[in-house]
């Protein structure tokens, strides 16, 4: 990017702060998806170069209070607003 002030967006990035791939600094700035052409508000986690995100499945939770998630493919891009 031309702005030093961002980082570059990684291929593979996770909203949970426990998973390998979540990056603190990405997530200081405001970040879009297109997925399909379309924006998307509600994705946890996307990797580019595969072409997948992962959103919840509805209301829907795990044994631990997690949402499910439910992976859709297609064509993944991210962009800063």
């Amino acid at each position: 990017m031309s702005d030093t002030s961002r980082p570059d967006l990684p291929d593979h990035l996770s909203v949970d702060p426990r998973s390998p791939h979540h990056v603190a600094a990405v997530f200081e700035h405001d970040i879009g998806i297109l997925f399909n052409g379309k924006e998307r508000r509600d994705v946890e986690e996307y990797c580019v170069s595969e072409g997948w995100i992962k959103v919840p499945a509805g209301k829907t939770v795990d044994r631990k209070g997690q949402p499910l998630m439910i992976k859709l493919k297609g064509k993944v891009e991210a962009f800063y607003k």
